[in-house]
């Protein structure tokens, strides 16, 4: 865990560790080992173009981008300016990310929400508050959205109405905040080991997100049998159970066969882990 000096209590300081704790959590979700689908330390699950390295320097390369969103945050009020200002940042990040992983798209959603976080807790000084700021600013029209290229979100929105991670930020990332977060404390709470609670948090969020990552692959028939698997491990008593494991083994199998890539779910993990770490933070620097 980061130790908060008091220079970190400074704004400024505040946004450089907040940086340094979502690289932090990228890293976990990436090395976070089995993930049905997902890339993990056994290679790159249904993806052909990246792997575990790939992740890790593409987590890496996005640290600076989002404590400058935390920066942002803390000169500017909720608005146009600040909105415009976060998505310069965002673009930037995106090409380093892609300077990274020579052009693969690791991260670009997980840019996103945790850059919206980061700016949300900076400004409200809270965690509690971060999801309701950064719904607002998601909310906020970007000046330069128009000039964007299409990307698998937008097609799948226009095919299945889904509103994906742009969707998931405007309400206040349900998912990471509603459900993984919540799970995660509760297999804690549970005695059970951080491996554990960090797989049934992810499998939470798979067995009920509209993921665009998914529907893109294999459309709704791809998305219902991730949702159902996963659901199936939970039922079973979760990935530290017996049964609950033969349901994730079942999962994996599934989604390296038919190229199932739950992403957004990932993310979301991603995001819970952010905004846990985030709390120990603000609780250390105010001790």
């Amino acid at each position: 865990m980061l130790a908060v000096s008091s220079a970190r209590r400074t704004p400024a300081g505040l946004a450089e560790s907040l940086g340094a704790v979502a690289g932090q959590a990228l890293h976990d979700e990436a090395t976070l080992t089995p993930k049905p689908g997902l890339v993990d330390a056994r290679g790159g699950g249904a993806h052909h173009d990246m792997n575990l390295s790939t992740l890790l320097d593409s987590a890496a390369a996005l640290v600076a981008p989002i404590a400058a969103c935390a920066a942002a945050a803390t000169c500017l009020p909720l608005g146009r300016d600040l909105r415009a200002v976060i998505g310069v940042i965002g673009r930037d990040g995106e090409q380093r990310m892609l300077a990274a992983t020579g052009g693969v798209n690791t991260h670009r959603g997980a840019l996103w929400a945790l850059g919206l976080l980061a700016a949300g807790i900076a400004a409200t000084g809270t965690v509690g508050g971060a999801r309701g700021f950064a719904a607002r600013l998601a909310a906020v029209a970007d000046p330069a959205r128009e000039a964007r290229p299409a990307s698998h979100g937008s097609r799948v929105h226009r095919v299945f109405g889904a509103t994906g991670a742009r969707g998931e930020a405007r309400r206040g990332f349900p998912h990471a905040v509603d459900v993984a977060l919540p799970m995660l404390h509760a297999r804690r709470a549970a005695r059970r080991d951080e491996h554990t609670a960090r797989t049934d948090a992810l499998l939470a969020s798979m067995s009920s997100l509209e993921d665009t990552c998914l529907l893109h692959r294999a459309g709704r028939s791809g998305l219902q049998a991730v949702r159902a698997g996963a659901a199936a491990v939970l039922r079973a008593g979760g990935s530290g159970a017996a049964g609950g494991g033969a349901a994730l083994d079942r999962l994996d199998r599934l989604c390296r066969h038919r190229r199932l890539s739950p992403g957004g779910s990932g993310d979301a993990l991603a995001a819970a882990l952010f905004l846990d770490a985030a709390g120990r933070l603000l609780t250390e620097g105010s001790s």
